[in-house]
C-alpha cells in the first residue's frame, strides 16, 4: 500500500479555481453542517464504502479524489480505505477544515453544534464520577466502571480511535436533519 499524499488547502483551492476538483468531507453530518469548505460534499467516514462511492462518483474513477476532515486524521484514514480498495489517486487535505478556515478560504456555516470530542469528555466524566460515587457508597467493585472508562480513554489516545465517539456519532442529536450526505 502506498503512503498517503497530501495537499495544502491553498493549493487545493488554486487547483479548484483552474478545474473543479472532487472533495469529500468525511466528518459526521453534524460537523459538516456546522462548517465546511464550500466545494466539499459530505461522506461520513463510518459509512464510507470506497468501491460504491467510486462507482457512483461524478467523473472518472481515475480522477484524483481529495479528502478533508476536521484536522487531517480521519482524512488520512479515509485515504487508507480507498487505497486498500485499490484506488491510489487519493489525496488528504493537510490540517483539514481547521486549516482551510485558518487559510481564509470560503466556507459554509450552519447551526453551531457540540463537538463529538466535547460530548465524549462529558459522558466519560459522568461515567467516571458515577462509578466513583457508587464505589464509595454502594460497593468497591463499582470502581471498575471508572477504570474501564479510563482504560478506554487511554486506548483512544494511543490508537486515535474512540469507540465512545463512534457510538455518540450515531445518536439522533448528532444526525443532520438536512440531507447533506450523498454517495
Amino acid at each position: 500500500m502506498s503512503t498517503t499524499r497530501s495537499i495544502s488547502p491553498k493549493q487545493l483551492k488554486e487547483l479548484h479555481d483552474e478545474k473543479a476538483v472532487d472533495l469529500i468531507d468525511v466528518r459526521t453530518p453534524m460537523e459538516f453542517q456546522e462548517v465546511h469548505a464550500t466545494i466539499a460534499r459530505n461522506i461520513p467516514l463510518d459509512t464510507l464504502k470506497p468501491s460504491e462511492f467510486m462507482e457512483a462518483r461524478n467523473g472518472s474513477v481515475t480522477d484524483t479524489l481529495y479528502v478533508i476532515c476536521k484536522s487531517g486524521s480521519r482524512g488520512a484514514k479515509a485515504c487508507q480505505k480507498f487505497q486498500a480498495a485499490g484506488y491510489e489517486d487519493v489525496v488528504n487535505v493537510e490540517g483539514g477544515t481547521e486549516s482551510w478556515i485558518a487559510s481564509g478560504l470560503p466556507v459554509e456555516r450552519g447551526k453551531k453544534v457540540m463537538s463529538l470530542e466535547r460530548q465524549v469528555r462529558i459522558v466519560a466524566g459522568a461515567i467516571i464520577l458515577f462509578g466513583a460515587i457508587l464505589a464509595l457508597t454502594v460497593h468497591p467493585y463499582f470502581a471498575g466502571l471508572s477504570a474501564f472508562v479510563g482504560a478506554g480513554l487511554m486506548f483512544a489516545g494511543i490508537t486515535d480511535t474512540c469507540g465512545m465517539a463512534m457510538v455518540l456519532a450515531k445518536m439522533p442529536w448528532n444526525q443532520s436533519s438536512e440531507s447533506s450526505c450523498s454517495t
